[in-house]
């Protein structure tokens, strides 16, 4: 598979520009509302120091993550000062020498976490606004090409027509002010990797491919107080393990499903090769395209030795099908329901030494 450079092993930033609070808690008048203290926030929760601890690693690309809401002010007007966070966060990866992956995390009309009344794939005017955000960025990086462009985070609420046409539509515009711009795309249905199987693969060298991997989901997310099926179950999971009742019983409780995972006795790495099978099609249909797993993690509260083994397997299967990846997430806020943070509070430091070896690549 084709590759490149500075897009190997990579670090996902959340918890500053994005999911600096959940939203599913505010009523709707106050969702789309950035704060005083949010702007404070955004000034100083991440530093120069957090960028060179995260090279120091041995990772070559990190993967920051920002909301619509947090670059826009009002629709077509941009925050300047978030625009030059965005700039002293590039300097600070420049001088440690990591590339920079730009994610729109969350797009107004797409929340990958709370439903909206209104959706972006079935509002022009929201798309418009989108596909500026995107333009303006361009503007901003102009000289900078080695700055990767990823559209959106997760769509959610979407067919893959109405995602394919908007994606489409978004390179476009795009490439009349660069076409050499890195531009990541990934599928719909939370970027999961069955959703690679209707993404439109397009005509153009500099478009990479992108999934997540979350599976399964009862252990990444496990007592997670934000979503209602693992908070409603309320149970530690292992990974891996032999008590497959234990995941059986998650679905008959949650879902009324007597048949989940009836073809398998045990919850291991071979039920996450074959989860991620649509990524292993898809480069086998596009040998000269990039595959890019742009994101996994686990919740905070699980228990490491279980953190570290599901992500030692991930990242064994992804090595095994030559595809780059970057691992989620670098911090996320104490107050944040729905932490994936890989690193301590206090003195930034990833979690555990094994952690460490298995997110720079060291498994067999």
């Amino acid at each position: 598979m084709k590759k490149i450079d500075g897009l190997n092993r990579g670090m996902g930033i959340g918890g500053w520009l994005t999911n600096y609070k959940r939203f599913n808690v505010l009523p709707n008048d106050k969702r789309l509302i950035i704060t005083v203290g949010d702007m404070e926030h955004f000034e100083s929760y991440i530093t120069e120091r957090d960028v060179r601890y995260i090279a120091s690693l041995g990772l070559d690309h990190i993967r920051l993550g920002f909301d619509q809401i947090v670059i826009e002010e009002t629709p077509y007007n941009y925050r300047e000062k978030i625009i030059d966070i965005l700039k002293d966060f590039y300097a600070w990866c420049k001088k440690y020498g990591l590339r920079l992956v730009l994610n729109m995390h969350k797009a107004i009309g797409n929340y990958c976490d709370i439903l909206e009344e209104c959706g972006l794939m079935q509002d022009s005017e929201l798309q418009d606004r989108f596909i500026a955000v995107w333009l303006k960025l361009e503007e901003v990086f102009s000289r900078d090409n080695d700055v990767v462009f990823e559209l959106l985070n997760e769509v959610v609420n979407a067919t893959a027509k109405e995602w394919n046409d908007l994606a489409i539509k978004t390179v476009s515009a795009l490439r009349k002010l660069n076409k050499d711009r890195l531009i990541v795309v990934g599928g719909i249905d939370w970027n999961n990797p069955p959703g690679l199987d209707n993404l439109e693969v397009l005509d153009d060298d500099n478009v990479i491919y992108t999934f997540h991997c979350y599976a399964p989901h009862e252990f990444t997310h496990q007592q997670g107080v934000l979503q209602r099926d693992p908070l409603f179950y309320n149970r530690k999971m292992p990974y891996p393990t032999d008590d497959i009742e234990r995941y059986r019983d998650f679905h008959r409780l949650v879902y009324n499903n007597n048949n989940a995972y009836a073809d398998i006795e045990r919850m291991d790495i071979e039920f996450l090769r074959e989860y991620m099978m649509p990524a292993k099609r898809f480069i086998e249909r596009n040998p000269d395209k990039v595959l890019w797993c742009g994101e996994f993690g686990t919740i905070r509260h699980c228990n490491i030795t279980y953190r570290e083994n599901w992500m030692r397997d991930v990242i064994k299967i992804l090595k095994e099908w030559d595809i780059p990846y970057c691992v989620w997430n670098y911090l996320s806020t104490p107050n944040d329901g729905n932490r994936f943070s890989l690193v301590d509070d206090d003195n930034r430091k990833i979690l555990s030494e094994e952690m460490v070896r298995i997110i720079k690549g060291e498994v067999e």
